[in-house]
């Protein structure tokens, strides 16, 4: 907990306006690329899934293994992440994260064999887990508190940009293909193509990490203070009161010693009671289904007889809903805060999902739902992702980068992130043989999962609406 003789935030901390709002949003974009990768290598796989099963002749089982294998590398990359930040700093962490990813795109375009395939995707994992632990952690360390909100958002609108990047070229590279995602263009198939342009983002994150400050916490931490000074003017503008703005951050991580693993055990419950709350937000997220529709949609449609071309479409505009969802979250997490938001987004879940159980639950009429369960499936599946998106998909990075005290932000974050991508890989893997098993029942699952979420967050979330990092207790 941190020291109750810990100071006040310094004057202004809170209320900082920087004269150079443009540079410090550059920054957050900047941080944000990886992100942006990080829906785009989690979701291209979308597109090549048919072609994947097609091409090394292989069931459910074992397709879903290849797809959810890189969710193993996530969970490494985050685990491990937020201790090489704080040994090498942000900025590093950012580069090794955009060279494996460089890796990972041309490694999976180019696989002799199914396991070099899962390979590559277990690489490409370490860099998502990655990005998934330091853009939330380095935004927050670089956004002044009055727009730490906002900019924290940054990260998941990257995401669903990413996704929605990856649905459209996906959609192009099979129209040059003629609809056949194993159809040839220039020497590879198509699906070779979907994976391998991910390595145009990947050296674009590398470049643009040369381009951005090092983490004033970091920089304090490492004794280059006259650094972090300069940063700190960037970022909370030139009238901030400096020496107290460094004396506060010195303060709280001199009080407090480095985070490691067993600073997040508590007596009783294994985990400190904020770990777990954490570690419950990250699960939550997952477990209502929501990477169903961005690994598997495609595959989805076209079980319930959509054609291949429409499939591909409808992801594309699933994708398009999520970004809307987010523009709309980014809006409003800084003003009606993170919990309402939170409750929102779970009640329209639950609502939206029940209908997708419904119509999944109509028999099949020559390999097709009925004209109305279709059309319902179809509503239902972009109303949970726009309710997902405004809520959870925002709040949940928000709440990871602000809630734990700073003596264990590192660690914790790094435990809750490695949570979130153990329970995406559960629902991943499971998700070809529930559906089989019945896909009705499989969503009424996931709806459960999206009722649960609102005790949940009325009992053990607190809110950190315009709170400065260094009051996290």
């Amino acid at each position: 907990m941190t020291s109750s003789a810990q100071p006040p935030p310094a004057p202004g901390a809170r209320e900082a306006h920087p004269e150079h709002l443009g540079h410090v949003i550059f920054i957050t974009a900047s941080a944000a690329m990886g992100g942006f990768l990080f829906g785009y290598d989690s979701s291209v796989i979308n597109g090549a899934v048919e072609a994947i099963r097609d091409r090394y002749a292989i069931g459910s089982g074992e397709l879903a293994q290849v797809i959810a294998i890189a969710l193993i590398g996530c969970a490494i990359g985050a685990a491990t992440a937020g201790r090489i930040a704080d040994r090498i700093g942000r900025i590093a962490c950012m580069r090794i994260a955009a060279l494996l990813f460089t890796v990972s795109a041309v490694g999976s375009a180019l696989p002799f064999a199914l396991w070099d395939l899962a390979m590559w995707r277990v690489v490409g994992g370490f860099a998502i887990g990655m990005a998934s632990v330091i853009g939330p952690a380095y935004i927050a360390e670089v956004s002044p508190p009055a727009y730490r909100g906002r900019l924290a958002s940054f990260q998941q609108a990257a995401i669903v940009i990413g996704i929605a990047v990856s649905q459209l070229v996906n959609f192009g590279i099979l129209q040059l293909a003629d609809g056949d995602q194993r159809g040839e263009l220039l020497g590879l198939e198509a699906w070779q193509w979907m994976l391998g342009v991910m390595v145009v983002p990947a050296l674009l994150y590398g470049l643009l990490s040369f381009a951005i400050p090092e983490s004033p916490r970091y920089l304090i931490s490492v004794g280059k203070v006259h650094r972090a000074k300069k940063v700190l003017a960037e970022v909370e503008g030139e009238h901030a009161d400096l020496d107290a703005r460094v004396a506060e951050i010195d303060h709280a991580m001199r009080s407090e010693h480095k985070s490691t693993f067993k600073d997040l055990l508590g007596s009783r419950l294994g985990f400190l009671p904020i770990v777990w709350v954490g570690i419950g937000l990250s699960v939550f997220q997952q477990l209502v289904g929501i990477n169903v529709a961005f690994y598997y949609s495609s595959t989805l449609w076209q079980s319930v007889g959509i054609d291949p071309t429409s499939s591909f479409f409808y992801s594309f505009t699933t994708s398009i809903v999520n970004i809307i969802g987010t523009v709309i979250a980014m809006v409003l997490v800084d003003r009606i805060g993170r919990k309402p938001l939170a409750l929102i987004g779970s009640t329209g879940m639950a609502i939206a999902l029940a209908f997708e159980a419904w119509a999944f639950s109509a028999d099949l009429v020559d390999g097709k739902l009925p004209s109305l369960q279709g059309t319902v499936a179809l509503v239902a599946a972009h109303v949970f992702v726009l309710f997902f998106a405004l809520s959870w998909g925002v709040v949940v990075w928000v709440l990871l980068g602000e809630m734990f005290p700073n003596r264990i932000r590192a660690a914790a974050l790094g435990v809750a992130a490695s949570a979130q991508w153990i329970a995406n890989w559960a629902i991943t893997v499971s998700f070809p043989s529930l559906s089989e098993w019945n896909l009705s029942a499989t969503y009424i699952i996931y709806a459960s999962f999206a009722v649960l979420s609102i005790p949940f967050v009325l009992l053990f979330v607190r809110e950190t609406k315009g709170k400065a990092l260094e009051e996290m207790g």
